[in-house]
């Protein structure tokens, strides 16, 4: 593949040109609610590319969004349906991707659908690191089919980034160039709770500035508080840096939620982010700020501006507000709590509270390092010796 660099400027011509291909790779319930956001956009310039293995599911999604979009007078996008593709098979991955020349690939897949993961994991563990194999179980096979076909276009993974795409990086494996993940859920709570404490009513212009990992995100979400932690957080309203109190923030975005399918809502918010985020940067010469879990291969998420600086069109890590290096050490501890010692040299580290607490609550013993060339197995360890199980005793929720 060629360099991110390389890759913008093409992607660049194509929206300037008009003619922008998405393709979404798996069309579950994050997949399909990304179809509708991308059709509801109603630019004729955006063609949209569905793949998976089962034609009549996602033909029947296909045409639900279709229909349901031009009753609503919001459809002007192509819509192909491309069958056989098989997360397993490389080479299938490789043959769709080249005959669609996509300018984005949206991996929306699971290693394990119609479960989430955070029901047999969070009041249990508290941490998600450790269903880190099933999320990159498909993501590093998708990366190596974008390398065998010499796509040039912009990578999206849905699926636990914090880690994911380090992990690819040390491994020195192509990685996802964005990711969409939790971060990105939390910042419209922020936006919601500091407008109420501000009394204002335009929350719309209240802007965020945060870097926090995975294990934050779920549990200010959650529970109303950051464990104790003091996060790189700022908020400005107009422009105008606000100081509100950060116990009470959070506080406040301890809100309910759905906890079945609905809740993907907001991922694939996150990736229709990322996708207009890009073409609306090209189209106005503005930088736009996002939120990016596993940014260029760093661990946990981060402020990411995606624009043009020195007249050329790129993406980087805002460094306006908090430093890099303050920013990062606040994003390891948080995958640290989150049960992730970190990647080196191709090697998942699960913590030694984590691998106490598999021990102790599921009766299962994990490795301290996970190897890149035993993701595979791990995986299917886990699905076996911990899903399973708890799937059959009503712990694990299925939608």
């Amino acid at each position: 593949m060629n360099s991110l660099n390389e890759r913008l400027k093409i992607i660049e011509k194509h929206i300037c040109n008009q003619k922008i291909t998405v393709m979404i790779i798996g069309l579950g319930s994050v997949g399909t609610y990304l179809l509708n956001y991308l059709i509801s956009k109603n630019d004729p310039a955006i063609h949209i590319v569905v793949a998976g293995r089962n034609i009549e599911k996602m033909q029947k999604q296909v045409n639900i969004v279709r229909i349901s979009s031009l009753i609503r007078r919001e459809n002007k996008s192509h819509i192909n349906v491309e069958a056989e593709v098989d997360l397993n098979n490389i080479e299938s991955i490789v043959k769709v991707i080249r005959k669609w020349s996509p300018d984005f690939v949206v991996n929306s897949s699971r290693a394990y659908p119609g479960l989430k993961y955070g029901s047999i994991s969070w009041k249990s563990v508290r941490a998600y690191g450790i269903w880190t194999p099933l999320a990159i179980r498909f993501t590093k096979n998708i990366m190596e089919a974008c390398e065998k076909a010499e796509t040039n276009a912009i990578v999206i993974n849905t699926s636990y980034s914090d880690v994911v795409i380090p992990w690819l990086k040390s491994a020195g494996k192509p990685y996802p160039d964005f990711g969409s993940g939790n971060i990105n859920h939390l910042i419209p709570r922020v936006q919601y709770a500091a407008a109420e404490m501000l009394g204002i009513e335009d929350f719309w212009n209240v802007d965020i500035v945060f870097a926090a990992g995975h294990f934050h995100d779920v549990c200010i979400s959650k529970e109303g508080h950051a464990e104790g932690v003091e996060l790189p957080l700022k908020i400005y309203y107009k422009g105008k840096e606000r100081f509100l109190d950060q116990n009470r923030i959070f506080e406040a975005c301890n809100i309910p939620m759905p906890v079945d399918t609905q809740r993907n809502m907001m991922n694939a918010s996150s990736n229709y982010a990322i996708i207009n985020g890009i073409i609306e940067a090209v189209k106005t010469g503005k930088a736009y700020r996002m939120h990016i879990p596993g940014a260029f291969g760093n661990i946990g998420g981060y402020p990411v501006f995606v624009g043009y600086r020195n007249n050329t069109f790129d993406t980087w890590i805002d460094e306006s507000v908090f430093s890099f290096e303050k920013m990062n050490i606040a994003n390891q501890m948080s995958m640290y709590l989150d049960g992730i010692e970190g990647v080196q040299d191709g090697a998942l580290y699960y913590t030694n509270e984590l691998l106490e607490k598999t021990k102790n609550i599921f009766g299962v013993e994990l490795p301290k390092a996970v190897n890149f060339n035993e993701i595979e197995k791990t995986a299917q360890f886990i699905i076996a010796n911990i899903i399973m199980p708890q799937i059959s005793m009503g712990r694990g929720k299925l939608p």
